[in-house]
């Protein structure tokens, strides 16, 4: 390493042009890294869609899911296997262990759904099989078209965007909201088909078997070989109309005398409004690794092109909502000054203490250490978003701390007289190790956080590469370019005749005659180790008072921030069988209960689903004009959380890596019957304890539905069976379908039914549907009984056994670390079933996982340091006293949360303490590596100690200061606009990273503490033990 330092120091320019060479592509890298607000997650599931039109829960669960799941779960790797059987429809979502390989995973449930797919009924559709990513979870945008005009004009607009919008590259995927599918709809009336002598059945057959492409061989006539083809499939809605259905003598009775054909929707199974007018709603969704602003700024400029259009309906407006660009600027914005704010902070420290040239050298490593590791941050594919904004505010105060050091000392070396060069050149060689190492022991702290495995460690892995970027880049700086610079551009500063007999005295004068703040500590320090034991008790007591004090003070344990949320979300349920006109106007009476809080900026309203009522989106204003979303979801809790016969669940979006809510209970069971008595009793449970909000669970919603037995004996008889019969109501139900055609104005088959009028489609209609037999028209009751059954609306499987979950968040001020432990205490006395599997999940799996994984690298990050440090000082108690250092500022990271009324965060304290590990050894380092040439010069240990301290003081609290200043805006949870000269107190990104900051920030001012005092008294110890000897010239 002196070589180098030798090598670059005699090569002035070709340093200075690398350097301008990687600053200019590192400006160039941050203005074209594609940016966005949550780092784009590869989410390991991988989804498989079955859709089978109008088949039962329970039929899907038998005749889809089992088969599915009986081929899918012999895949390696699949952590958890979750299925759902619903109305028309099934879905399996497969879990993979982190860090899996998605193209073999998905290869092989390909591999799996084909060999599947052979046990599913005929009439079931083509599986689909997603791979699950959070770039295509996510939108980016949603433009919202609503105003005063058609349905169909809305739909038609909204299609015509949606096929321009799917050709901008940066876009992944276009949906529409709220939009109904096509179909050519034809009403028969059942008068006029018996009338006629025909039953639903002929029409059927007459239909689906004119409406089909029957190739009719080939034909060769010696001159040549000719295909011949009978087309006969419908290519407009004539056709259908022109279709004979019977001939009586010499008249032909065409489709078009006991039918209506026209294209129509299918029928409505929900409604969506925005801020109460109706609307249709376009989620746009970017390909992963695109750039988040370009590809919103991109989409606008072709929507408002398009609204300038000769085309365009004039009563159509356009909303954009759920818009992340403004999410993204306003998290980049409030980051970057938090980064200006720590840079200036830092550099008034630094010019304050060092003066303005020697300044300019350390806050050269500020820009060159950032932008380098942006240049590598961008040749590994990451994106810019806030986990490497706040890894760069963190790095602040730590990159400089190479260069102050290498500085200071040659500071120190033209005050003895050497030039500019020399003192520069001898300052790094001096210092080279001592940083190496430190720099080390920090990469060596984040280093195995690299290997967070689940979703939580994709979101946080940012951290840790940018930060080892970082600091590698600035121990560059600060051996290679800062000593280059200051060899050319150095100057000793002004120093004091009184300053300068300061240090000399320092260094070799009477130790005991330094002034100022120097020499108060050195007498201290003299107090302190002659005693060493009673410091050390001191030490521990301190810490014994303040984990006593932070653990009985309530502030608890959480696992991810609780931040301020741009929107709220409200799910109504409700147990009844309501049609999606009740259903549509229960949800008009929500909104009209919360439409007028001047909080909400948007309310996007879509009443229909499966299981569900309907649910509700608002858009909050900038949180700068609004109280707290806490404050809020409490507010629309009062308004509509009472509303009778309702089940209402209020949440804020979910910010960071999704767990779903706080709390999720798992019920399983063999016995399928006990889940709800299960579920039932745990929900009573927690709609008692006031800690708890938006309680729900998976289990069915009371209701009914029509059962049609059919007898089989009796319907042979007849010569019916139940294909007839089911083909029969389906004119009374959806419409039978009978074929699909393409017409040119569309690129989708559309499909073609046929069904009564819409007088005709009621229940009793059911008991007097009749079927032509050889005994006449008879009427199906005679063979089938119509029966009401209890229905099930979703049916859910996890590893092949059904389950039930109950589900709940905690209210605003509650933490799940303090009310689960009250909660599993409660379980036993619910007197459930003992057949009956209770697995809690949710946030608090999760955080026993995070938990665990974070002491593990904290444990790992010891001992790698541990080895970095024997091999530097060849001592293992040198080692030791370092390590002790770490494990006691995690007495100052529960004293800054206590101070702060902070609770301690699994995921981002726990990454601040690992953090911590790496930062606080360097101080001791540079101290003990002095203390150790000292001792080869001759001193003995007092008198080493003494002046160690002496020499090292101003250095450890200059690196100190530094870093606990660059974090400081976030510990206050303040962002200072320098440019629009403002100053913001609590905003969303600072509450981000607060917890983080102060776990930093408390555990290094209180580690620099036991650096400048704790160590040497240990230092001194070991002395007292080995020998008796007294001090020395002391």
């Amino acid at each position: 390493m002196k070589n180098i330092i030798s090598a670059a120091i005699g090569h002035t320019r070709t340093v200075l042009m690398i350097f301008v060479l990687l600053i200019v592509s590192g400006a160039v890298t941050y203005l074209n890294i594609p940016k966005e607000s949550n780092p784009d997650v590869p989410i390991p599931f991988i989804y498989v869609s079955i859709v089978h039109d109008g088949i039962a829960p329970e039929d899907a669960e038998r005749m889809l899911i089992k088969p599915m799941e009986r081929e899918l779960r012999s895949i390696e790797g699949i952590k958890q296997m979750k299925a759902t059987a619903g109305e028309g429809h099934a879905s399996i979502t497969m879990e993979f262990i982190a860090g899996f390989d998605s193209k073999d995973a998905l290869a092989d449930v390909r591999d799996k759904v084909t060999v599947a797919r052979a046990k599913l009924p005929d009439e079931t559709e083509e599986p689909t099989i997603h791979e699950v990513t959070m770039a295509g979870q996510q939108a980016v945008l949603t433009v919202v078209l609503s105003g005063p005009v058609s349905e169909r004009a809305l739909v038609t607009t909204a299609r015509e965007l949606k096929n321009g919008l799917e050709g901008i590259s940066e876009v992944l995927e276009v949906d529409i909201g709220g939009d109904r599918e096509d179909l050519v709809e034809i009403i028969v009336d059942p008068l006029l088909l018996e009338s006629y002598g025909l039953d639903q059945n002929d029409i059927f057959n007459l239909l689906s078997r004119n409406n089909r492409l029957v190739p009719a061989g080939t034909m060769d006539t010696g001159a040549g070989s000719f295909a011949v083809k009978v087309p006969s499939v419908f290519e407009s809605v004539k056709d259908v109309l022109e279709q004979p259905v019977k001939v009586d003598g010499d008249r032909v009775i065409t489709f078009e005398d006991v039918a209506q054909v026209r294209r129509s929707y299918k029928d409505p199974s929900s409604f969506a409004r925005l801020n109460s007018h109706p609307s249709v709603s376009i989620e746009v969704k970017k390909r992963p690794g695109e750039n988040l602003l370009i590809t919103v700024e991109k989409v606008k400029g072709f929507v408002e092109q398009a609204q300038q259009s000769s085309i365009w309906p004039n009563s159509v407006t356009v909303t954009y909502t759920g818009d992340q660009s403004i999410d993204v600027n306003m998290m980049l914005g409030d980051l970057q000054n938090n980064v200006s704010s720590a840079v200036v902070l830092v550099a008034i420290v630094i010019v304050a203490i060092l003066g303005v040239r020697t300044a300019i050298l350390v806050g050269v490593s500020i820009p060159g250490s950032f932008l380098t590791g942006i240049l590598v941050i961008s040749m590994f594919g990451y994106t810019l978003n806030m986990v490497v904004l706040f890894s760069l505010i963190m790095a602040v105060g730590m990159l400089v701390d190479g260069a102050i050091v290498v500085t200071e000392y040659a500071d120190r070396c033209m005050s003895e007289g050497q030039d500019k060069k020399s003192a520069y050149k001898n300052a790094a060689r001096r210092m080279a190790w001592p940083i190496i190492a430190s720099t080390a022991t920090t990469l060596a702290a984040f280093a195995p956080l690299m290997f967070w495995p689940g979703m939580m460690g994709e979101f946080m892995k940012y951290l840790p590469f940018t930060l080892i970027a970082v600091l590698s880049a600035s121990l560059l700086m600060a051996l290679v370019f800062v000593p280059t610079l200051g060899a050319v551009f150095g100057k000793p500063r002004y120093v004091s005749e009184a300053t300068r007999q300061q240090l000399i005295q320092a260094e070799s004068g009477d130790i005991h005659s330094l002034s100022g703040y120097t020499g108060r500590y050195v007498r201290f320090l003299s107090l302190a180790i002659a005693n060493p034991l009673k410091s050390l008790l001191v030490a521990i007591v301190i810490g014994v008072v303040s984990f006593t004090g932070y653990f009985s003070s309530g502030l608890g344990v959480e696992f991810f921030p609780h931040v301020d949320s741009r929107g709220v979300n409200v799910t109504v349920r409700s147990a009844g069988d309501y049609s999606v006109y009740e259903k549509d106007k229960i949800i008009k009476e929500v909104e009209s209960k919360i439409i007028d809080m001047p909080e909400i900026e948007t309310l996007y309203s879509r009443s229909g689903g499966q299981d569900q009522i309907g649910y509700l989106r608002m858009n909050l204003v900038d949180w700068h004009l609004r109280s707290h979303s806490d404050d809020i979801l409490k507010e629309v809790e009062q308004r509509i959380g009472d509303l009778p016969g309702l089940d209402v669940e209020i949440a804020p979006d979910q910010e960071g890596p999704q767990s779903g809510k706080d709390l999720q209970i798992e019920i399983s069971s063999r016995y399928p019957e006990l889940l709800n008595d299960a579920a039932l009793k745990i929900r009573k449970a927690l709609d008692a304890n006031p800690k708890f909000t938006s309680i729900g669970d998976t289990a069915s919603k009371p209701g009914i539905e029509w059962q049609l037995k059919v007898n089989r004996s009796d319907a042979a008889r007849f010569g019916a069976d139940a294909t007839l019969v089911g083909n029969t109501v389906q004119f009374v139900t959806t419409g039978l379908k009978i074929g699909e055609y393409r017409p040119d104005d569309v690129d989708d088959e559309l499909d073609i039914r046929v069904r009564f009028p819409r007088t005709d489609r009621y229940i009793g209609k059911l008991d007097e549907l009749r079927l032509k037999t050889a005994s006449g028209l008879v009427p199906i009751s005679n063979f089938v009984e119509r029966k009401a059954q209890p229905k099930t609306d979703v049916i859910r499987h996890v590893d092949s056994k059904r389950v039930l979950q109950v589900e709940a968040n905690m209210v605003p001020g509650e933490l799940l670390s303090i009310a689960l432990p009250e909660l599993k205490k409660q379980l036993p006395t619910l007197e459930l079933d003992p057949r009956v599997d209770i697995t809690i999940k949710g946030q608090n799996e999760q955080q026993e996982e995070s938990q665990a994984f974070l002491q593990n690298a904290f444990l790992i990050a010891l001992f790698v340091m541990a080895i970095i440090l024997v091999t530097q000082f060849n001592s293992f108690y040198q080692a030791f006293l370092i390590l002790s250092a770490v494990l006691f500022s995690i007495v100052g990271v529960f004293l800054g949360l206590l101070v702060f009324q902070k609770p301690f965060g699994i995921v981002m304290s726990g990454v601040g303490v690992i953090a911590l590990a790496g930062i606080v050894v360097n101080n001791n380092i540079v101290l003990i590596d002095t203390y150790n040439i000292l001792k080869r010069e001759g001193l003995n240990t007092t008198e080493a100690i003494l002046r160690t301290g002496a020499q090292r003081l101003r250095p450890v609290m200059m690196t100190t200061v530094t870093t606990i200043l660059g974090l400081l805006p976030m510990v206050l949870e303040v962002n200072i606009d320098f440019i629009g000269r403002n100053v913001d107190v609590g905003g969303p990104s600072t509450q981000w990273w607060s917890q983080l900051a102060t776990a930093v920030a408390g555990g290094l001012a209180f580690a620099t503490l036991l650096t400048l005092v704790l160590t040497p008294c240990l230092l001194a110890l070991k002395d007292n033990f080995r020998s008796k000897e007294p001090s020395k010239g002391v």
